[in-house]
């Protein structure tokens, strides 16, 4: 592997780590600082995201690329919650029918920017940019072994 190609894919560590760290952070502004109480689903869209950021961090000091493989589960797993929730909030049939999400309905949009942009889409948007830096540290790692 060249060092360009090792290069390569060390940014693309660091972008998971980055878009992991920033959804971190921005759930934890909406939750602690804005008051949003999170539903159900926000919870387990956390709960994927957040080892994320621990995971991938100690990756980027210990150059592991091998991690790609586990972070590309855990982000489709919560990319695939993500678009649920989603769902669930913008289209009427889905949310009508979907199941009862505890205290804090998961039907609430506490943000609607631009009217399509609200706290599950950027979840998506997080777990989106990991996937797709894993998948390319994946791909680009085992052609280099």
């Amino acid at each position: 592997m060249s060092e360009r190609e090792k290069k390569y894919i060390e940014n693309a560590l660091f972008t998971a780590w980055g878009a992991s760290f920033i959804s971190m952070l921005g759930s934890l502004y909406f939750s602690e600082i804005l008051d949003f109480v999170p539903c159900n689903l926000c919870w387990y869209q956390r709960i994927l995201m957040y080892p994320l950021v621990v995971i991938l961090g100690i990756a980027v000091i210990k150059k592991d690329y091998q991690i790609a493989f586990y972070t590309m589960i855990l982000s489709g797993i919560g990319g695939a919650i993500s678009i649920y929730h989603y769902a669930v909030q913008k289209i009427d049939f889905i949310g009508e029918n979907s199941a009862a999400c505890g205290i804090v309905p998961c039907t609430g949009e506490y943000i609607n920017w631009l009217g399509f942009i609200t706290i599950p889409f950027l979840a998506l948007i997080g777990f989106s940019i990991i996937f797709a830096a894993s998948f390319t540290i994946h791909k680009k790692w085992k052609a280099g072994r």
